[in-house]
């Protein structure tokens, strides 16, 4: 149980030298990565075990965190009901309140106690807001550690590394008994995707990030989201090309969007202020209706260079960033943000009903 009348002191460092002393809570160890921040009221529990955030110090603009503390690890159909993943995914949380005396009637135990079972750190007493606005003027992120005990560490840049060969599965699973076979290629997916598709009559093939899965037979193909640099990923870009030919269906979803963008012949770049929080305008170009889209990346799809059959499907209305590339006729598609978006706004939900049509579509020809 959570000791409340003993405080331990930490210390967030920045990349720049900036240091904020802090209370400690979670587990008593240091740690280092990239520290980003989210807009969130509530959803705590999804997002640190988004495995986008793999590597990533996670600021909470919210000023409570912790009030209802952990849901229940019940899972349906092998998928974590209230979780993105089946771990805390997150480096370390750093939020300005922290709810010594949560209380929900599914509470299974607190987020401190969550976060020392997981060996993962938190800091609170901190003005997160002030930390969002400094991470926005440079590029939506920077390195930092949260430091305990005086324990010292060496600046982490995840950015680096193949972390979807972390967060990935290892080995092939399948889910459901639907009507459509749909290849889901795991980059580092929230269960949410998951959860979308078996309500949409599908039988899903999670393959792991480097599978060949041009070698099953399937009705169409989902690439989902992931944490790191998309120009990592040459193995899945390639065969993402050869699915190209095949003509069936493919969706891509955030980092399924960028290296889509790639196979398609674009390029990708570091984002100036990145895409943060859940709160992102975008606007279905098609229609000019807006969004509100929840996302965190650091990179931006340059849709410059491909060629002329395909189209932007959407833009972000605060920096006009391309949001999601369309094909004129072939049938492949998709977005930056999260149209599973747990949790998040949901308005974006009906481009798993769009994809499931296409494939309906395609099977049938």
């Amino acid at each position: 149980m959570e000791n409340n009348k003993i405080k331990k002191k930490g210390i967030l460092i920045l990349e720049d030298g900036t240091k904020y002393e802090a209370y400690h809570f979670g587990a008593t160890v240091s740690s280092s990565g990239e520290v980003v921040f989210n807009t969130a009221m509530t959803g705590y529990t999804e997002s640190i075990t988004d495995p986008s955030y793999k590597g990533q110090i996670l600021t909470y603009t919210y000023p409570i965190i912790g009030n209802y503390g952990l849901p229940s690890f019940s899972c349906k159909e092998s998928i974590h009901e209230f979780y993105e993943s089946d771990r805390i995914q997150v480096s370390g949380i750093i939020i300005s309140y922290y709810s010594k005396h949560p209380y929900h009637w599914n509470m299974s135990l607190s987020l401190s106690d969550w976060l020392c079972k997981s060996g993962v750190p938190g800091l609170y007493g901190i003005d997160t807001r002030f930390i969002a606005k400094k991470l926005r003027k440079n590029g939506g992120s920077m390195l930092g550690k949260i430091l305990i005990e005086n324990e010292d560490l060496p600046f982490y840049d995840p950015n680096q590394d193949n972390l979807s060969e972390q967060v990935s599965i290892h080995k092939k699973i399948i889910y459901g008994n639907g009507k459509y076979k749909i290849i889901l290629v795991d980059f580092g997916l929230k269960n949410n995707i998951l959860r979308c598709l078996l309500r949409r009559n599908c039988t899903i093939v999670r393959v792991p990030w480097d599978y060949d899965f041009t070698k099953e037979e399937y009705d169409g193909v989902v690439l989902s989201n992931g944490p790191g640099n998309p120009k990592i990923y040459k193995k899945p870009i390639h065969y993402i090309r050869l699915a190209m030919e095949n003509k069936k269906p493919i969706f891509g979803i955030c980092l399924g969007n960028q290296l889509l963008g790639i196979a398609a012949g674009g390029d990708t770049f570091k984002l100036k202020y990145a895409h943060r929080g859940h709160n992102q305008p975008v606007v279905l170009l098609k229609t000019g209706k807006s969004f509100i889209t929840s996302q965190n990346h650091g990179y931006g799809l340059d849709a410059r260079n491909l060629s002329k059959e395909w189209k932007m499907f959407f833009r972000n209305l605060n920096d006009n960033t391309c949001e999601g590339i369309i094909h004129d006729y072939k049938p492949f598609f998709s977005v930056q943000f999260h149209p599973e978006a747990s949790s998040g706004p949901t308005d974006t939900e009906f481009l798993f009903d769009i994809f499931i049509n296409i494939v309906k579509g395609n099977k049938n020809n």
